[in-house]
């Protein structure tokens, strides 16, 4: 339940900042995502999404204090024409079987 209600204030994020995910992957203890955004709203909607997902999460488990540790991780990634979108999307893509591979 808990990587549904992730996907779903990511999608609410999404709405929010007309973000548009290429690619995602929900680990046991953290997610990447590739997110285009448009607006150049990256740290306005991370701390939107990572605040209400934590609320959402807490409340209904009864627990307190952050869910994810550490600030996230932000790269750029130039998508047109160098191909290094696809790169991204396919590290993301491909995290699970290099985690069950470690």
């Amino acid at each position: 339940m808990d990587r549904q209600d992730l996907l779903k204030t990511l999608a609410e994020a999404c709405q929010k900042t007309a973000w548009q995910v290429h690619a995602y992957c929900l680990m046991r203890n953290h997610f990447h995502l590739v997110v285009e955004t448009p607006d150049a709203n990256l740290v306005e909607g991370m701390r939107w999404l990572l605040s209400a997902y934590t609320i959402r999460l807490n409340h209904r488990q009864k627990l307190f204090g952050h869910v994810f540790s550490g600030r996230y991780k932000a790269l750029i990634v130039e998508g047109s024409g160098s191909g290094y979108l696809k790169t991204a999307c396919d590290y993301v893509k491909g995290s699970p079987m290099r985690m069950s591979c470690s």
